[in-house]
């Protein structure tokens, strides 16, 4: 490592460096500086830094450009697939270009996201596909299949993400064949672990990096050792995916599946041998029965949109009858599969399938360990036992301990203290060094925020028609170009309904585009440059979501994000803080809500040019202490009082354009 690295990336830089002269809009900015120079010293030191940085800094360029011209071997996580590709295939490839800088660079995915060729060919002639779509789906994965050289099925174009075909042409760690597969060779999830253990730099997700630590599966655990630095972006959502997936997972998918694979393999090469088809239904009906039984009467026949968490009841005794049951049809298709010789390489590892799986339901039917916390996770298809710890302090400790490097954790928003304590608490991270840079927006002359003060409470029946009507007036004065954030998917048709109720009553039609009507992507390409419309959305767009320019002017938020009570990670948290003597309300609620509104609040400035108005529909951040700590962490933008000043500021921006 060369004690020149500060030097060479402050060159990088510079107004007049590598960056300014490749980069097509390139500005430098101090923060940018700032930010860079104290990564490039976390390398040479191989720390630990945890460093919050505003809208706008440019984070992404500032911890690239020191790993790049540090020549240490590293490993970069984001937080999903699709901010993995832009790294991989965008950002990476033209900072290398621009610093001349040679790099032997690297992706690396779930088994999920690559074609599996042995059950590609299985899937062709089993003949199980639902309907026709499914059956064109298969066709066109065929047809990509005999020229790709990654196997990545982010190269199909349109195949969506939700496909019955794509559990069917990949593996799963319980399925996959390894040494034993007549395709081994040319598995595209060797390939890519290959090409990552000969790489500088190597890009994964967090749900990767956690899977894999807990399940050695995918490379990351063989991996790491050999870096000499790790970089989380997008560290704001590093907890949540170490929760979900440093836990134990039973699922009724799990045991539909085997059971599918069963009756393929036991009738392709066993026919007759052993009763398949009974072995099969058998699983289907113990995995009926658990969705039944932790679904509850109240949604036993109901129809479910999205993923609704349950917690784990006091006494799940109605639970021990059905996971009794999976154990036993699990046991019994091992038992089927073991009476018979090795006369496929499939059948060994259905066996193990078949027991993992009955050990999982015999797991889940006695009590959790004091320090896990248990939750299920209900969807239209299926249900997810999950067992998980609370945090991920302990498992990240232990990384860093167990080999000298540097561990960057960068975000937009980490906390609203100084010691940013919301992330570095939940992480283990207290030693580690911080820093928090601001935004080099002039939000003070650029955006506005308003607090509504004579809105209904939240907890108000009439409170979410109140939202819809005030966000259409701000949309009509605006004409569209207007973001509606909802923190329940619950209220979210109720306010889509008023606002368009509100629009058409003053003969101004407004074109409302409802989140879950159409895929996210459709939604925004129909919202287009914003002329005319007005965007209502609940989780998924709170963050991710770029819209430079004047195509989103206004944000309304319907009320502060705090978690939701009844939520089982929440409750736990909650008993835990209470243990240690500590205030949940102020330690917890309030923090998140800081955190999560920083994070809507960033949809609206996205450029130095930009200009918008915020509206906080809750007018308990007028009224109650707490407010002015949520007011204070976000931006300092100027603030409104009354709905003639809001509208004004509306209409100047319109007629801007």
């Amino acid at each position: 490592m060369s004690d020149g690295l500060d030097a060479a990336v402050a060159r990088a830089f510079a107004p007049d460096g590598p960056l300014a002269q490749h980069e097509p809009g390139f500005l430098p900015r101090p923060q940018q500086d700032r930010l860079a120079a104290r990564i490039a010293q976390a390398l040479q030191s191989r720390e630990a830094l945890v460093a919050e940085a505003g809208t706008g800094v440019g984070k992404t360029f500032a911890y690239l450009v020191p790993l790049l011209l540090s020549g240490r071997r590293a490993l970069v996580s984001t937080a999903t697939k699709s901010l993995q590709d832009q790294l991989f295939l965008r950002d990476l490839p033209r900072l290398a270009r621009a610093l001349k800088v040679p790099l032997r660079l690297a992706l690396l995915k779930g088994r999920a996201s690559y074609l599996c060729r042995h059950r590609l060919q299985q899937a062709q002639g089993d003949g199980q596909l639902p309907d026709r779509y499914a059956v064109r789906a298969l066709q066109r994965v065929a047809i990509w299949a005999q020229g790709t050289r990654s196997g990545d099925l982010a190269e199909i174009e349109g195949l969506d993400d939700r496909s019955p075909v794509i559990p069917l042409v990949t593996s799963t760690r319980e399925n996959c064949l390894g040494t034993e597969c007549p395709e081994h060779r040319s598995c595209h999830v060797m390939q890519a672990r290959r090409e990552a253990m000969g790489a500088d730099l190597v890009v994964v997700n967090h749900h990767l990096f956690f899977a894999d630590l807990a399940l050695r599966d995918s490379g990351v655990a063989e991996l790491l050792p050999t870096v000499d630095a790790v970089v989380f972006d997008e560290a704001h959502q590093l907890v949540e995916a170490g929760v979900q997936f440093l836990g134990t997972v039973l699922s009724t998918g799990q045991a539909l599946e085997l059971g599918r694979d069963l009756l393929a393999q036991g009738l392709r090469h066993a026919r007759g041998l052993q009763p398949w088809h009974e072995r099969q239904a058998g699983l289907e009906q113990a995995a009926r029965e658990l969705r039944l039984a932790v679904a509850g009467p109240e949604r036993a026949g109901g129809e479910l949109r999205g993923t609704l968490k349950r917690a784990w009841p006091e006494c799940a005794d109605a639970w021990q009858p059905p996971l009794q049951a999976l154990a036993a049809a699990a046991t019994a298709a091992a038992d089927a599969r073991a009476a018979l010789a090795e006369t496929a390489p499939d059948f060994p590892r259905l066996e193990q399938r078949a027991r993992a799986l009955a050990a999982l339901a015999l797991r889940f039917a006695v009590p959790a360990a004091p320090a896990q916390v248990r939750w299920v996770d209900l969807t239209p298809h299926q249900a997810r036992l999950v067992e998980s710890p609370l945090d991920i302090r302990e498992m990240l400790t232990q990384q860093r301990q167990a080999a000298p490097k540097a561990w960057v954790f960068t975000s937009a928003t980490l906390g609203d203290d100084e010691a940013l304590s919301w992330f570095s608490a939940s992480t283990g991270l207290e030693d580690a060094a911080r820093l928090r840079v601001g935004s080099p927006f002039d939000y003070p002359a650029h955006a506005r925020v308003w607090v509504p003060a004579r809105l209904p409470l939240p907890n108000a029946d009439e409170h979410a028609a109140a939202v819809g009507a005030l966000a259409a007036r701000c949309a009509l004065a605006l004409q569209g170009r207007t973001f509606v954030l909802t923190t329940t998917l619950r209220v979210l048709p109720r306010v889509a309904q008023a606002l368009a109720e509100a629009a058409a009553a003053q003969g101004r039609p407004l074109q409302v585009l409802v989140q879950g009507s159409e895929p996210r992507r459709a939604l925004l390409q129909r919202y287009g440059d914003g002329r005319g419309s007005v965007l209502v959305g609940s989780q998924s767009f709170w963050e991710g979501i770029d819209m430079p320019g004047d195509a989103l002017q206004c944000v309304l938020i319907d009320k502060l994000p705090f978690p939701p009570p009844n939520d089982p990670l929440v409750q736990a948290r909650v008993r835990q803080l209470r243990a240690q003597g500590r205030d949940p309300f102020d330690d917890y609620f309030v923090a998140e809500a800081a955190v999560s509104l920083k994070q809507g609040a960033g949809r609206l400035i996205r450029t130095e040019s930009d200009r918008g108005l915020l509206v906080l529909c809750d007018p308990r951040l007028r009224r109650m202490g707490y407010g002015r700590r949520l007011l204070a962490a976000l931006p300092p933008m100027a603030m409104l009082d009354e709905e003639a000043q809001a509208l004004a500021w509306l209409a100047e921006l319109a007629a801007a354009h």
